[in-house]
C-alpha cells in the first residue's frame, strides 16, 4: 500500500493545503498590487508612498470594522459553508479586478484604478474576517487535543511564513514580464484550488448544543407551539463580549497579546533603520533581515507542537515570552550584521512558538458556540495594538527620541536601539505577567472537558469520587436547566473552573505531580 501524505489526520491536510494554496496565491496578490501600484500607477509622483499605504491602510480597515461583527454570523452559519461561500466571494472578486485590468492603465485616471485596488483589498479582507474565525472553530472539531492543536496551529503558521517566502519572489517576475493580469490570476487559481480542497472535507456532525444561540420564545395563539425568533445582530454580538470579558483567562491571554504587540511593534517599523544606523549594513542588504526571521518563523512554528507537547500550552507561554523578550534586548546591542541576523533568526522561533502555544488555549476556553465571536473579539484587538505599535514607534524615533544619544556604564546607546531594549523589556514584563496570571501547566493533547481544574490544557483533578467537568460548551439537560440564562452566562457557569486558578475544588495538584505532558 502506497503511503499517503498526512498531516495530523486527513481531513486537516485537506483544509492545510487550500490554505497554503491560497496563503501563496495572497503573498503573490498583496506584492503584485503594491508593486503595479508604487512602479506603474503612482510612478515618479510625489504621492506615492500614500498610494502604497493606502493598500494596507484598506485592509486594516476591512480588520477593524467587519471583523467584530463577522464573528456574529460565523457563530449563526454553517462553518464548513462560510468557508467555500467566502472563497467563492473573493475568487469572483479578483476575476472582477483582473478583467478590468486588461484596460490599458491610460484608459482610466489613477485616482479610478487607485479606488478599485483599494475597493478590491478592503472586500477579499473583509471576506476574509468570515474565513478566519470559520476556519478556526472547524480546526477544533477536525484536531482534538492540545498538542495536535499546537502541532496544527504550527504547521500553520510555518505555511503562512513559507508562503511569504515563496510568494514576493514570484510577484515581480509575473508582473514585469507577464503582466499584471496573469498575477492576479494566479490568485484568483489559487482560491479555486482554496475551494476545491475546502470542499472535499468530511467535517464530523456536531454535537446538539445548549447554548448555540439565544432565541426568544414567543406565546403562539390557540395553544399552539411557540414561535422562535433569533436575537438581533447587536444582542447576539454583545453576548459574545460579554462572554468574553467575563472569562478571567481570555482576557488574559488578550492583554498578553496586546503588550506583546507594543512590545514588538517598534521592531517592524524601525527595523530597516536599525539594519543601517546601528548594524552598519547597505539598505539593499535588508531583504536578509526578512528572510532570516521568515526562516526563525517556520522552524518555530515546525517545533511548537513538540514544545507544547513537552511543556505545556502556559508554561511554553510565558517562556516564550521571557526569552523573546531578552532575546529582544540583547538584538538591541548589536552593532554587526551577522550578529544581528543570528539573534533575530534565534529571536523569531521562541515568539512564533508563543502563537502557537495560545491556539489550543484559545480553542478550549471558547465554547463552540461563541468561537466566531470569540475570535472577533480577539483579533480585531492585536491588530489595532500592532497598528498603535507601529505609530507610537515611528513617533517616539522621529521626535521625542530623535537626539537621544550617549553612553552608560561603557554601553553607547541611541533613540531605536533604546526603543528596542524598552520593547524587550516590556515583553519580559509580560512574560512575568503569565507566569503569575495564567493558571498552572498541565498536560497537553486534553480535550477541554479534561480541563476543569485549571483551565484549557491542565488537568483536572482526580479526586475519588468527584465527576470529571463536561467539556467546555457542551451542556446536559439538566445543567443547561439549572443554569439557566443566555448562551453566554450557560458557557461562563460552564468555564468557571477554567478562568480560576485553583479550580472549583480550591486547590491544585503541584507541578511534579503532574507527570509528564504526553
Amino acid at each position: 500500500m502506497r503511503p499517503r501524505l498526512t498531516l495530523i489526520n486527513r481531513d486537516y491536510t485537506r483544509l492545510w493545503f487550500g490554505q497554503a494554496v491560497s496563503s501563496v496565491g495572497d503573498a503573490v496578490f498583496s506584492t503584485t498590487l503594491v508593486l503595479w501600484v508604487a512602479t506603474v500607477l503612482a510612478k515618479d509622483e510625489s504621492w506615492a508612498p500614500m498610494a502604497v499605504s493606502g493598500v494596507l491602510m484598506a485592509s486594516s480597515v476591512a480588520v477593524l470594522g467587519i471583523g467584530p461583527l463577522a464573528g456574529v454570523f460565523v457563530d449563526r452559519w454553517d462553518k464548513l459553508a462560510t468557508l467555500l461561500r467566502t472563497e467563492v466571494v473573493r475568487g469572483a472578486l479578483v476575476v472582477v479586478l483582473t478583467a478590468v485590468s486588461f484596460l490599458p492603465v491610460d484608459a482610466l485616471p489613477a485616482g479610478v484604478w487607485l479606488a478599485l485596488v483599494y475597493v478590491t483589498v478592503l472586500l477579499l479582507h473583509a471576506a476574509g474576517q468570515f474565513f478566519s474565525p470559520a476556519r478556526f472553530a472547524i480546526l477544533a472539531d477536525l484536531v482534538k487535543g492540545d498538542a495536535n492543536r499546537a502541532r496544527a496551529a504550527g504547521i500553520g503558521q510555518a505555511t503562512g511564513e513559507t508562503a511569504w517566502i515563496i510568494g514576493p519572489p514570484l510577484a515581480a517576475p509575473l508582473l514585469f514580464a507577464a503582466g499584471i493580469q496573469w498575477a492576479l490570476l494566479f490568485n484568483a487559481l489559487s482560491y479555486a484550488v482554496s475551494y476545491v480542497a475546502i470542499r472535499s472535507i468530511d467535517l464530523p456532525a456536531p454535537a446538539a448544543s445548549a447554548g448555540g444561540g439565544t432565541t426568544d420564545s414567543e406565546p403562539a395563539p390557540n395553544g399552539s407551539k411557540p414561535a422562535t425568533r433569533k436575537p438581533s445582530l447587536g444582542r447576539e454580538f454583545a453576548e459574545g463580549v460579554r462572554f468574553f470579558a467575563r472569562s478571567r483567562f481570555l482576557v488574559v491571554l488578550l492583554l498578553l497579546a496586546v503588550i506583546g504587540q507594543f512590545g514588538l511593534g517598534a521592531l517592524s517599523t524601525l527595523n530597516v533603520f536599525f539594519t543601517t544606523d546601528n548594524l552598519n549594513a547597505d539598505a539593499h542588504l535588508y531583504g536578509y533581515i526578512g528572510m532570516a526571521m521568515g526562516v526563525g518563523g517556520i522552524a518555530g512554528a515546525l517545533s511548537g507542537g513538540r514544545v507544547v507537547q513537552w511543556l505545556g500550552a502556559r508554561r511554553s507561554t510565558w517562556i516564550s515570552l521571557l526569552v523573546s523578550g531578552v532575546l529582544l534586548v540583547a538584538y538591541s546591542r548589536q552593532t554587526t550584521f551577522l550578529g544581528g541576523i543570528a539573534l533575530l533568526f534565534v529571536f523569531t522561533v521562541p515568539l512564533t512558538v508563543l502563537n502557537t502555544a495560545m491556539a489550543p488555549l484559545l480553542l478550549a476556553a471558547a465554547p463552540p458556540d461563541l468561537r466566531g465571536r470569540v475570535m472577533a473579539v480577539f483579533y480585531p484587538v492585536t491588530k489595532l495594538a500592532s497598528m498603535l505599535a507601529a505609530v507610537l514607534s515611528g513617533w517616539l524615533a522621529g521626535s521625542v527620541l530623535t537626539d537621544v544619544a550617549g553612553s552608560f556604564g561603557g554601553v553607547r546607546f541611541g533613540p531605536i536601539d533604546t526603543i528596542f531594549a524598552v520593547s524587550g523589556a516590556i515583553v519580559v514584563l509580560s512574560g512575568v505577567f503569565a507566569w503569575l496570571a495564567l493558571p498552572g501547566t498541565g498536560t497537553a493533547g486534553k480535550e477541554p472537558g479534561e480541563d476543569a481544574a485549571g483551565g484549557p490544557g491542565e488537568p483536572a483533578a482526580k479526586d475519588a469520587g468527584e465527576p470529571v467537568g463536561e467539556p467546555v460548551g457542551e451542556t446536559t439537560e439538566t445543567e443547561g436547566a439549572a443554569v439557566g440564562g443566555t448562551a453566554a452566562e450557560r458557557a461562563v457557569a460552564l468555564t468557571a473552573d477554567v478562568t480560576s486558578p485553583a479550580g472549583s475544588r480550591g486547590h491544585r495538584s503541584p507541578d511534579h505531580e503532574r507527570g509528564r505532558p504526553e
